[in-house]
């Protein structure tokens, strides 16, 4: 039933040259007219306000939904149950699913879960880590369960899509551009930090889309009253703790196990409350979602207008990235 993974490179060609080109403002009219001709006092430029109102970017029409997990098992079987749970939810809604390409741990057990029901699965991955093999489990977990086992099987994981990147800001990107919305199964440094920079990405702007973590076994317990404390502390403005929404289950751990995790999380995002969302004022390209972010040499025309100013920022912020990484190569 295995089949051979298609592989697509969406790596780019660094830069070769180590020269820095800053574009100059001096000859832009839309920079000059910022400042005040008339007044001979006036040497500085005026803060500008825009035209158009600064609106929360709308939502993500897209059905697919990233998950993110560990590349370990875990000490627990309701842990792996419920990455079985959501991977056969993901496949029955017909949802695509987009992971960190992994075939080990519960990435392996998500990942293998829609595939061996049919589902779509793509799997992003550093090229870095598919040369090594592919990323280890960190800890000493096993598997627990039979069906948990099937779906690790490589001969029944079925059809995968795997796309390399340079690097795991790429992985991160290129997932999040992909989905409407984000689940985080139990994991470690990797998945906690993904999942807080997505919800940062909601907070300033970049994209309005759902951030679910699945609870499993009050897992995801200290996250919540990391964020609490951030409110309390005056770092998180109160409105904004509705940003990750954590499905908790059943009251008792011991049903943890038995628990529809992936209903659950189905359910979680379509109440998402895209409007209650509490974001700050950057206007980053004209109310799109902007999770995929450009790449190319900076462009004077991008960087001159005021509304698209922020997205020619984001577009020298890209190509100073490629410049750093080819730099980063020849030593």
């Amino acid at each position: 039933m295995g089949t051979t993974l298609p592989v697509c490179h969406v790596s780019k060609t660094p830069f070769a040259s180590s020269s820095l080109y800053f574009p100059s403002f001096k000859d832009s009219s839309k920079m000059q007219n910022m400042h005040n001709s008339s007044d001979p006092k006036s040497s500085a430029p005026k803060s500008v306000v825009p035209s158009e109102k600064l609106a929360m970017v709308a939502p993500s029409n897209s059905s697919a939904v990233a998950v993110y997990c560990a590349a370990s098992l875990g000490k627990q079987n309701a842990f792996q149950l419920a990455a079985l749970s959501l991977g056969h939810a993901l496949a029955e809604a017909k949802r695509p699913l987009v992971y960190g390409g992994g075939n080990r741990g519960i990435m392996g057990i998500i990942s293998g879960a829609v595939a061996d029901a049919g589902g779509q699965v793509t799997g992003v991955i550093p090229y870095a880590i598919h040369a090594a093999g592919g990323e280890k489990d960190k800890g000493d977990g096993v598997v627990k369960t039979e069906s948990v086992a099937e779906v690790l099987d490589e001969s029944r994981r079925g059809h995968i899509e795997t796309i390399i990147v340079d690097s795991m800001h790429e992985r991160k990107v290129e997932m999040a551009k992909r989905v409407g919305a984000f689940v985080g199964l139990p994991g470690g440094y990797g998945t906690f930090e993904e999942i807080l920079e997505v919800i940062t990405w909601n907070q300033i702007n970049i994209h309005n889309k759902p951030v679910i973590l699945l609870n499993v076994l009050s897992y995801y317990n200290p996250v919540r009253e990391l964020i609490r404390n951030g409110v309390q502390e005056g770092f998180i403005q109160p409105r904004n703790e509705k940003l990750c929404v954590f499905v908790d289950g059943p009251t008792d751990h011991k049903d943890h196990e038995s628990f529809n995790w992936g209903q659950a999380a189905l359910d979680a995002i379509a109440a998402w409350q895209h409007d209650q969302v509490q974001t700050l004022p950057f206007h980053w390209t004209k109310d799109i979602d902007t999770s995929a972010m450009p790449n190319g040499t900076p462009n004077i025309n991008d960087i001159t207008g005021l509304c698209s100013g922020l997205f020619g920022l984001k577009s020298i912020n890209a190509w100073l990235r490629r410049l750093w990484r080819a730099r980063s190569g020849s030593c």
